[in-house]
């Protein structure tokens, strides 16, 4: 019992480390962004959420460099996409006055986000199809194979460089860029740590009840670590700022599974996802993502009544995935 407690201390102190290390990264970004010049959507899907996302990439690097959980970072990108999609959108709304959408937004960033989740998938099955060693219960990723999801980014990224482009008569705010980039460092350091401390209280509590690790990455890590994200897109929502709200959103889940994983793979030099845990929940991710992209279209604006259905959607994940932890059902097979 002595452990449990202390495991749960690490997890409510660090996401705590983690909540005021993202509040001094979110204030650094926007003021570099503002400094360069940079478009309200190019702010929101690249700076923003790349900034947002550093927990998610730490859970991973922390989880396979330090702890050998590779399967536990890929959870927590899972589940904290799941979360972005569902959660954020929903508190963003009904904590201001609505949450306004894009034509652009729907038939560009959440496009290329689907397209993110098929190439993540394709990686994979291409682990457990082609790479030697690899079957259809155990995907082999390659750093060889790693680079095709960092290459599908590095295109995100040059469309919103197109975006910069065609705006020129932006307002540049002058400051000191070297302090601010020591600043922004600094909250990413902060981040670490607190993730490194989500990480331990984590696999203390699989130890402690005898269940996987990956199913406590897809719910408590997620969760803790997508506190950043929720942060930057409530705040951004009760300035009226919708557009950067929702670009946070697509553009975190965007890095998270085109880059952190693949960082992962590329720092573990190679290897193995269960196949069996990936197909089920990455199938769960898209119908997320597909209600996500009907909501947003819809009227070009999320409704309370739509904020409260992405809730409920919520809800039912974590009730399965506490069902799966029980044994009650078995959809998700491998664990």
């Amino acid at each position: 019992m002595n452990t449990l407690l202390v495991a749960t201390l690490f997890v409510v102190v660090s996401t705590g480390v983690i909540w005021k290390g993202s509040e001094a990264l979110e204030a650094s970004a926007e003021r570099l962004s503002k400094h360069y010049g940079l478009p309200v959507a190019v702010h929101g899907a690249v700076v923003v959420a790349v900034g947002s996302s550093f927990p998610e990439l730490s859970s991973v690097v922390i989880s396979t460099t330090l702890h050998g959980e590779f399967s536990l970072g890929v959870g927590a990108i899972v589940g904290s996409a799941i979360f972005n999609l569902l959660v954020i959108p929903a508190l963003s709304t009904l904590f201001s006055d609505g949450l306004d959408s894009t034509r652009d937004l729907v038939h560009k960033d959440a496009q290329f986000y689907i397209i993110s989740i098929l190439v993540l998938f394709v990686t994979f099955a291409l682990g457990a199809t082609y790479v030697p060693g690899g079957t259809n219960q155990a995907a082999v990723l390659t750093p060889a194979l790693a680079v095709f999801p960092l290459l599908t980014y590095a295109v995100y990224v040059f469309l919103h460089y197109q975006d910069v482009q065609e705006h020129t008569d932006l307002e540049v705010v002058d400051i000191a860029p070297a302090r601010e980039w020591g600043r922004l460092l600094l909250s990413l350091a902060v981040i670490a740590v607190g993730v490194e401390g989500i990480v331990r209280g984590v696999l203390d509590f699989g130890a402690f009840f005898d269940t996987p690790t990956f199913l406590w990455g897809v719910t408590v890590i997620a969760v803790a670590t997508s506190l950043p994200d929720t942060f930057v897109s409530v705040r951004a929502a009760r300035r009226n700022e919708s557009v950067t709200s929702l670009t946070n959103v697509l553009g975190s889940n965007t890095f998270n599974l085109l880059v952190a994983i693949p960082i992962g793979v590329l720092i573990a030099g190679a290897t193995t996802v269960n196949f069996l845990v990936a197909v089920p929940l990455m199938a769960f991710l898209g119908v997320a993502t597909f209600v996500f992209m009907v909501f947003a279209r819809t009227g070009l604006e999320i409704s309370n009544p739509e904020a409260y259905a992405f809730l409920v959607l919520y809800g039912a994940f974590l009730v399965w995935m506490g069902l799966e932890t029980a044994g009650v059902v078995q959809l998700v097979r491998g664990l």
